[in-house]
């Protein structure tokens, strides 16, 4: 325990020695001085304990000296103790006590007394010093836990407005991924719509077109007759256009994908585009060099950007400036693209944009802002068609009056080969006149087989038809010989491609070609080189077939 100090004041040397030798025994430190101003110069330099002060002192009293001690700050509660030699009044003791005084001891000094009043000043002392630094102590460490609890409270407060961001951003996403479900739900559901009316409507239409033909062959010459029929062809090849946006819309057109240079394919068709758009729209390009080949339908593409600018050219009624824009950029590549190397084909117009609702929607089949009579609603649903069934998906990005851009992300060729679908058709086309055959006909609609059977009869053919596959199968299996077996696929209780397969198993060196209005025909079970028609066929698409079925049947025989 640090030893503490104890200040003793009396102008006689005498009396501060008896002083001394009463308390050096109790340890402490013990500081002399025989005036006030000895006294005051030592309180201002140590920190003091007790005082022992002598009442009678000649320049300045006891009373006075005490007084001036209690102005000081430091010393307001120190402990002091009066030593007077001469019997104080009552009077004397009280201007002692208000002067600030606590104690008296009275001469001749008892030895014992002095030294307990002492200690039990020096012990109050200690202790008030100790509760002061306990005070301190716990201040400090309340000051800490404040700043900590302050601290904790501001992080958790910053957690909880980080986990409220998280929530609501979690929940702009979930709300984001719902609405394009909803709208994938919705273009699935009109799809499937769209394909089922289309077929039917392909059905129609191949016998609207087969029976014109064949009528246009058989009508002797007559400049109205003949311009009457070019009308009625004309209109239902525009319908057969039709039916092609509305199942490229499904997904169902069949499409020729082979490895395109897309610079090269922009360079063959920018006249076109030019024409088309006319003198007040400017195109400018930015497609770089060495763009990897893409996998896709190239006459199809072509058609899709026609498309494109056409739809940017009538959202610039005072003209402007259409840029198409090619780029292999894995960055920018959108949610839901399988893995893998792809290319975006961007056309953007500075047009009078769309608002949200109206690119929402903008993909929808028969969906159109031009008016009444001025679009069909087909062209960027046929765009978007064309990108989901080449394995790809469509971007549309609109701001009401600054502009639309489309985008076209399509796959990398990998190996595949590039070759035109033109020279493949020419070949086809080439193909030498069949020989005359016995062919069975199977198809539930009626007008269809009939004016299937009449093109293959102009043909020079022989024909049996069958108004469902097990009527086919009973065919096949009575004693007629038929050389080949023209078949719908959509029919019910047996489709085209199951009657197929029983015929390659159970009559092996059959040709077969299978017909439909949809792309979508299986392909296992040993039918992905099967012959097949996309209705509706013409006169010419059908003797090509037939030629090319005969021909691979002899080659496998």
């Amino acid at each position: 325990m640090n030893p503490v100090n104890i200040l003793l004041v009396d102008d006689q040397p005498a009396k501060l020695l008896s002083y001394e030798v009463v308390l050096q025994d109790l340890g402490e430190n013990l500081i002399k001085a025989q005036s006030a101003r000895e006294a005051l110069e030592h309180l201002l330099r140590n920190e003091i304990a007790v005082i022992l002060v002598d009442v009678c002192m000649p320049e300045q009293d006891g009373f006075e000296l005490v007084s001036m001690i209690r102005e000081h700050p430091r010393y307001q509660n120190t402990a002091i103790i009066f030593v007077s030699a001469v019997m104080m009044a009552e009077p004397d003791r009280l201007r002692g006590y208000e002067a600030g005084a606590v104690d008296y001891v009275s001469v001749p000094i008892v030895p014992e007394v002095l030294r307990a009043k002492v200690r039990v000043f020096i012990d109050l002392y200690r202790k008030t010093h100790e509760l002061e630094l306990l005070n301190a102590d716990l201040e400090a460490r309340v000051h800490q836990r404040t700043a900590e609890l302050e601290a904790s409270s501001t992080q958790l407060r910053q957690l909880n407005e980080e986990l409220e961001q998280r929530i609501e951003q979690r929940t702009r996403e979930r709300e984001e991924a719902l609405a394009q479900l909803f709208e994938a739900q919705k273009l699935d559901t009109i799809g499937r719509l769209t394909g089922g009316v289309a077929h039917d409507f392909n059905n129609l239409l191949m016998v609207v077109l087969g029976s014109l033909n064949l009528l246009r062959k058989r009508l002797a010459p007559d400049e109205k007759s003949e311009r009457l029929i070019g009308n009625a062809l004309q209109a239902a090849e525009r319908g057969a256009a039709l039916t092609q946006r509305l199942l490229a819309f499904a997904r169902r057109q069949e499409l020729k994908p082979q490895a395109i240079d897309f610079s090269q394919l922009f360079e063959n068709i920018e006249d076109l585009l030019t024409k088309a758009l006319g003198p007040s729209i400017d195109i400018r390009k930015e497609i770089p060099t060495g763009l990897p080949r893409l996998v896709v339908d190239g006459n199809q593409l072509e058609l899709a950007l026609l498309n494109l600018f056409v739809n940017a050219r009538d959202a610039m009624a005072g003209g402007g400036t259409v840029v198409v824009s090619a780029e292999e950029n894995e960055d920018l590549r959108p949610a839901g693209l399988t893995a893998g190397r792809y290319v975006r084909i961007s056309v953007s117009d500075n047009g009078e944009g769309m608002d949200e609702t109206t690119a929402v929607r903008a993909a929808e089949p028969f969906f159109t802002t031009k008016g009444l009579g001025k679009g069909t609603g087909l062209g960027l649903s046929m765009v978007h068609g064309l990108a989901a069934q080449s394995g790809g998906v469509l971007d549309l990005r609109s701001i009401k009056g600054e502009g639309t851009t489309v985008s076209l992300w399509l796959p990398v060729a990998q190996n595949v080969e590039a070759a035109s679908s033109a020279e493949s058709d020419r070949q086809e086309s080439a193909a030498s006149p069949s020989s005359t055959l016995r062919v069975l006909v199977v198809d539930d609609d009626l007008l269809v087989s009939m004016g299937t059977s009449a093109m293959l009869e102009d043909l020079g053919h022989a024909t049996v038809e069958a108004g469902s596959a097990a009527i086919a199968l009973e065919m096949l299996a009575s004693d007629k010989r038929f050389d080949l077996v023209i078949t719908d696929h959509a029919m019910p209780g047996m489709t085209g491609a199951e009657l197929a397969r029983l015929i390659l198993s159970s009559f092996p060196g059959l040709p077969v070609i299978l017909a439909s209005g949809y792309a979508e025909l299986p392909n296992d079970h040993g039918l992905a080189k099967l012959c097949r028609m996309t209705k509706p066929f013409t006169q010419e698409q059908l003797q090509v077939a037939v030629q090319r079925a005969t021909t691979a049947s002899a080659s496998a025989a």
